[in-house]
């Protein structure tokens, strides 16, 4: 099905080869990645790259954040095209007016500052980037993970908000220049595989080697003609999952029609890797051999063929059981239970947000439903089209005729089932999801208070089959039906009659609209000489994900109230950081009033003049992970260690650099370690003259760990491949301090 190949390759005549005429160094510039990165790169270096984007997009739990930041570094206009969409809390989950006072703070930012406002329920993020905004050529930062329209010939990358600020504030998106990876596609999909089925198998075989990890991803083969734009859309914006940069593909005559088709017949160019071109590695996929998939919690990578899960269905089941338990011991997971009557049942099917509610998909489902029923037991299926647009040409076409008479409900544009804040299942439910992602917590249960619930990933074509079997998990390649795609007519009447655009046109005598939820960042103190943290989380699974670190759900209601919103930072996964983390940020206020707590002194002279250090030193608190950051781009994930107190996040790696990211622009330093992590939580790490090192470049950096009731321990912290420039925020204690001094 997929091969890796982990040595370098050459792309000739169209067919990977391992020499060519000439060097890989050469080979290199010949690639997608290269012409594109290099056209938007500032820096005068081909190695360290400083990207300008071409537009950018937020969604309404990132960009009420995003603009109060740049508000307070002295931002007058939107330097770029930047679409705020609301298409994350259209839902209001604890009630109250704090979505629609976002909404409206949206709205008002957008005229002040000449920006795009998509009202709720419009368009979710990605699906209004791929129609309005993507070109070939281009590149677009999101404040979304998914923020991936490589199919169209677009550079996406999603990041935190404060990268976001960056280009805001005309600065720049700076990475050394990445490994590429090619990924050859030949054959063509079988009839009732989607593109989920693809994405689930690519990011199976990737994910958990860090096969592609911070790589770009380059699509290019004789099977992408294979594939129509649906289905590359829904193939690539899964790219997220495997862990990758970003992605692009080589683009042809299907792309030109879909710029066609959306009224934007300038934004196509053909896209194709240069003769010889060079990746560093390679990933293999023959389409025809990939079968339906099905990815068990809790994670896209816990991914299987349907029929072989269905075969091993009892030990699958039973290692998701034990999984469960060891997460969360209150909990009685009963999945076994899903095993009776000849199968495993599930009760809810999901087709929803910029994954699952395409088009096609949502057409082929409705082949495969038409004459057939959902039933009346306990399975119910709900269907998300991504957009008014697609919606409109859903109903124009009958397909919503059609699946409504199945007993299907169809719903509005929505990224919710994919957070957790739309279709939560039923305790010890479980649910078959053609979304993004099944993280814990995602599908909106609380473990943590008894509350859980399997999700499962699953193209739409096999949701449908089960579905016609009421809920019967059933591969749609083993349903006898004939999926006949039918042409998308896109229309812009809803975006023309309800979008507002005011890009180039900012309105600078427009007031703010700022509900009562909504508050100005706290003050953040720049770093001191010397640091001293306590360990408030102590996280020992093999990966942390940032739905782990701060919950999304009816918790991201409060992300316009720093706060407010920090109340929750890792309230699913360790209750107890957030008093520690108060506590120890009680004893910091202590220590900046003239106080002279008596447990600082105490620690401290332990490694010294207690009473001297106390002057010099910094305290707050600290995380320990071993993988922090999968997942979400969100930059509460940090922003909200920090508002309490967090100084200093200890692991072996980061997962993800968006999420390294964060941390360094919200002024949390982030060390790694090359041994195993003994600390405990209450523990203290004393790291001394940190101002000193973090100015002059050091990367490794002697500490003490100061444990408990036991003898001290010496560590080396890393603090690998900061730029100058993020040194500098470090040391101001945030992006918005180093602006703040920047700007005056």
């Amino acid at each position: 099905m997929i091969a890796l190949r982990s040595s370098g390759v050459f792309l000739s005549n169209g067919v990977p080869c391992e020499t060519a005429s000439v060097s890989p160094e050469e080979g290199r510039k010949r690639t997608l990645t290269w012409s594109i990165l290099q056209s938007h790169n500032v820096s005068g270096d081909k190695g360290k790259i400083q990207v300008r984007f071409d537009a950018m997009v937020s969604h309404d739990i990132t960009y009420v954040g995003i603009i109060q930041q740049v508000r307070a570094s002295g931002m007058r206009e939107f330097p770029l095209p930047y679409v705020l969409t609301n298409c994350h809390n259209s839902l209001c989950a604890v009630g109250g007016t704090i979505n629609e006072d976002d909404h409206a703070f949206g709205l008002s930012a957008a005229k002040k500052y000449g920006g795009i406002y998509v009202p709720a329920n419009q368009s979710v993020i990605h699906s209004y980037a791929r129609e309005q905004l993507a070109g070939c050529g281009k590149m677009i930062l999101g404040s979304d993970s998914h923020t991936r329209y490589g199919a169209l010939g677009t550079m996406g990358v999603g990041e935190g908000g404060p990268e976001l600020c960056k280009q805001l504030l005309k600065n720049t998106w700076d990475i050394d220049y990445p490994e590429v990876v090619l990924v050859y596609l030949t054959g063509a999909p079988q009839m009732g595989v989607g593109p989920h089925d693809v994405a689930l198998a690519l990011v199976k075989a990737t994910f958990e080697s860090g096969f592609v990890r911070n790589r770009v991803v380059e699509f290019a083969g004789p099977g992408i003609a294979s594939l129509p734009m649906d289905y590359r859309n829904g193939i690539d914006v899964m790219t997220t999952e495997t862990a990758c940069l970003s992605s692009i593909w080589e683009t042809d005559g299907s792309v030109k029609q879909f710029y066609e088709a959306h009224g934007r017949a300038e934004a196509y160019k053909p896209l194709c890797p240069g003769e010889s071109a060079y990746y560093d590695r390679m990933v293999s996929i023959d389409l025809g051999t990939v079968e339906p998939m099905i990815a068990l919690p809790f994670h896209p990578s816990n991914a299987w063929p349907v029929r072989e899960f269905l075969d091993s269905a009892g030990d699958i089941l039973a290692a998701v059981e034990s999984d469960a338990k060891k997460r969360w011991p209150q909990i009685e997971p009963r999945l076994v239970d899903k095993i009776h009557d000849g199968g495993v049942w599930a009760d809810q099917g999901i087709v929803a947000g910029c994954a699952g509610g395409l088009f096609d998909n949502i057409t082929a489902a409705a082949d495969i439903l038409r004459g057939g029923s959902v039933g009346d037991g306990g399975f119910s299926l709900s269907v998300y089209p991504t957009s008014v647009p697609v919606s409109l040409a859903l109903t124009r076409a009958g397909i919503t005729a059609d699946l409504l008479e199945t007993g299907a409900i169809i719903k509005p544009s929505f990224c919710g089932p994919c957070f957790g804040a739309g279709d939560v299942p039923a305790n010890n439910a479980l649910s078959l999801r053609h979304t993004t992602r099944n993280f814990p917590n995602r599908e909106g249960s609380k473990p943590g208070d008894g509350q859980f619930s399997g999700v499962c990933l699953m193209d739409a074509r096999s949701i449908a089959a089960t579905a016609r079997n009421g809920g019967k998990i059933t591969p749609a390649t083993e349903v006898d039906c004939d999926i006949r795609p039918i042409p998308y007519r896109f229309d812009a009447a809803p975006y023309e009659k309800r979008v507002y655009n005011g890009v180039g046109h900012p309105r600078p005598e427009t007031g703010l609209v700022m509900g009562p939820n909504i508050t100005d960042w706290p003050e953040i103190r720049p770093l001191e000489d010397n640091l001293l943290v306590e360990l408030a989380a102590v996280l020992r699974d093999e990966v942390t994900t940032t739905d782990e670190l701060i919950p999304s759900g009816e918790t991201s209601s409060y992300r316009s109230n720093p706060l407010r919103l920090a109340e929750f930072t890792l309230s699913r996964r360790e209750p107890q950081y957030v008093p520690r983390a108060k506590a120890a940020a009680a004893a910091e206020s202590d220590r900046l009033s003239g106080k002279a707590p008596e447990r600082l002194i105490s620690l401290l002279n332990r490694v010294g003049d207690g009473e001297a250090l106390l002057k010099t030193t910094q305290f707050g608190s600290a995380v320990y992970a071993n993988r922090p950051g999968d997942g979400s781009a969100r930059e509460q994930a940090a922003s909200c260690q920090r508002v309490l107190g967090g100084c200093a996040n200890f692991c072996r790696s980061f997962a993800t650099k968006r999420y390294r990211s964060n941390c360094v622009n919200w002024g949390i330093l982030p060390f790694t370690l090359e041994e195993d992590f003994s600390g405990d939580n209450g523990d203290c790490v004393f790291i001394p003259g940190v101002r000193e090192a973090l100015a002059a470049g050091k990367e490794a950096l002697p500490a003490t760990l100061l444990r408990s009731g036991r003898e001290e321990e010496t560590l080396i912290l890393h603090m690998q491949e900061l730029t100058a420039e993020e040194r500098e925020i470090l040391l101001d204690g945030c992006l918005m301090n180093y602006y703040r001094k920047r700007n005056g």
